[in-house]
């Protein structure tokens, strides 16, 4: 595979609230339009994002209809509801590894996803997890109203990755002119599915309906190797996949090194 880019910057941000990393997001979105980032840290750079949540959160894609989440569900359980600035359907941020990822390019959307996700595949195989590329977009459910057409990892788009025929990752993109975000979560554990407990439903069918989906199309860490790495680790494999894949070292830079960016 080429290599994209001959800067590669990551950024441990932690756990932080929905809202709080929705934001940190948008702002590092904005350095990048205005080229406050670029000009700083060169304009064949990437900045990759690693973050966690404090309390759990429900996030919607950008143009999402908020009324598909029991928001009030959420609220007594004390979960987090925000929109992200990416697409996609919503998805249930428990325990797991989160990633953003910002560049400026005129590569296709495909292509970086495809990168990103190599990047993924290869950290994972130093767990022995060997993850496969979804070959191609598998058919969404007829008629928008389906309750599995609420979530994000009931459906696979090219690229993904998957074990064993179930999604792994579930991202999603945003470009405005030449730049670049994308989202994406890798579930430690199973807790992802319960995403179906917060979804508006009807009936008892439509939540059978939608666990059964998340049962049969998705997986974690977990349910594949039999235990639940520290976010740390997985953050170390992260950075060694990112040089390895580049032929760079990635650069950690710390929170107060994008003060200006982020506050």
């Amino acid at each position: 595979m080429k290599t994209l880019f001959s800067r590669v910057y990551c950024l441990d941000s932690g756990l932080h609230t929905g809202e709080e990393n929705m934001e940190v997001d948008r702002r590092l979105m904005a350095s990048f339009l205005d080229g406050r980032f670029q000009e700083q840290y060169g304009c064949d750079s990437c900045l990759w994002r690693f973050y966690a949540w404090r309390p759990y959160a429900v996030t919607l894609g950008y143009n999402q209809d908020v009324s598909g989440i029991n928001t009030d569900k959420c609220r007594s359980a004390g979960i987090d509801v925000v929109r992200r600035p990416t697409g996609g359907r919503a998805v249930f941020h428990a325990e797991e590894f989160t990633y953003s990822f910002f560049t400026e390019s005129s590569e296709q959307n495909s292509e970086i996803y495809r990168m990103v996700h190599e990047v993924i595949k290869l950290a994972l195989e130093s767990i022995g997890i060997h993850a496969e590329f979804c070959r191609s977009t598998l058919a969404r459910q007829q008629g928008g109203g389906a309750p599995a057409a609420v979530s994000c990892f009931t459906a696979s788009a090219r690229y993904e990755l998957q074990v064993d025929g179930r999604k792994l990752v579930g991202s999603a993109q945003r470009r405005t002119r030449n730049i670049l975000l994308q989202h994406g979560s890798l579930p430690l554990s199973s807790r992802h599915k319960e995403l179906c407990s917060f979804v508006a439903l009807e009936d008892e069918e439509s939540f059978e309906e939608i666990r059964n989906e998340m049962e049969q199309k998705t997986t974690s860490l977990e349910e594949i190797i039999g235990y639940v790495p520290e976010y740390s680790s997985l953050v170390a494999l992260m950075r060694s996949a990112l040089g390895k894949l580049h032929g760079v070292e990635a650069v950690e830079l710390q929170h107060g090194e994008l003060s200006e960016f982020i506050k």
